[in-house]
């Protein structure tokens, strides 16, 4: 009888055992001390992103420089690189280009040579969570790629063991916040309101992951709700809830850390 009251899971079982799988490839490749003492939650605060600009280009350099030395790869090389900007939709008042292209996020890239180049669409730096995440998951790509173990499902899901894997590396708030954006735009011609996705998982599936980390990391429950969005906050609660009643965090805590770090692959992805 009382059965009929019990919460529904947050998560399919298949969805929670891909970011539990995820979260233990991830400690036995790149846990141990430097997750575990060195790495921190960021937060989009000034302590975090000191650094005044003056120019667009000037903010997404900063930003990239900001990103790397919360994640621990200052002395990782690599070019960060400004994309084209998109081509406008709007063509008249009353006119808009139906499914008009536009660029990726970010993009990694690890050449023959060894070069590794990092790509971003100029149209973030005026979004700056959504940028810190997309510069946050390029990195987790450059970071992963040195991985000799291939993620939980194979090298084919490698974009959303990545998303994981940026929240790993510290910057789970900016994955969750940017993952779903409703706004209302106006220009001088028009008004309305627009949708935008970012990144490969779902808003639950970010804040369970960034709960794993918050729980992980011995951090108080609520070290990231003032910097949440409304709604995001309320997902926390329930989730951390959900993960007191389970035995995970001990689990993830038995995994053992196995460092041994391959060769960069040569390849190309887009977000």
């Amino acid at each position: 009888m009382f059965s009929l009251f019990k919460s529904k899971p947050l998560l399919s079982s298949a969805d929670q055992e891909f970011l539990i799988a995820t979260f233990k490839w991830l400690l036995r490749n790149f846990g141990g001390d430097d997750f575990y003492k060195l790495t921190n939650l960021v937060l989009p605060t000034k302590q975090h992103f000191p650094d005044e600009v003056d120019s667009p280009e000037a903010a997404a350099a900063a930003t990239f420089k900001s990103v790397k030395k919360h994640a621990n790869m200052d002395s990782w090389d690599c070019k960060l690189q400004e994309q084209e900007e998109d081509a406008n939709p709007l063509v008249a008042p009353t006119m808009v280009v139906q499914n008009s292209p536009t660029s990726p996020n970010g993009t990694f890239q690890a050449t023959e040579n060894n070069e590794v180049i990092i790509t971003y669409n100029p149209a973030l730096v005026g979004q700056p969570i959504q940028l810190v995440a997309t510069l946050a998951h390029e990195l987790a790509h450059y970071l992963t790629a040195t991985s000799p173990e291939e993620p939980p499902g194979g090298w084919e899901n490698w974009e959303f063991a990545t998303d994981v894997a940026a929240t790993f590396m510290g910057f789970g708030l900016f994955m969750a916040n940017s993952a779903f954006n409703f706004s209302q735009y106006t220009d001088t011609d028009s008004q309305g309101w627009k949708t935008s996705r970012s990144g490969y998982l779902s808003e639950t599936e970010h804040i369970y992951a960034l709960a794993l980390f918050i729980k992980l990391k011995k951090l108080p429950d609520d070290a990231a709700h003032q910097y949440l969005k409304p709604h995001l906050k309320k997902l926390m609660k329930k989730v951390i809830k959900e993960i007191d009643k389970s035995d995970l965090i001990g689990e993830l805590k038995a995994v053992e850390f196995k460092p041994c770090v391959s060769e960069k692959k040569n390849a190309q992805y887009e977000p």
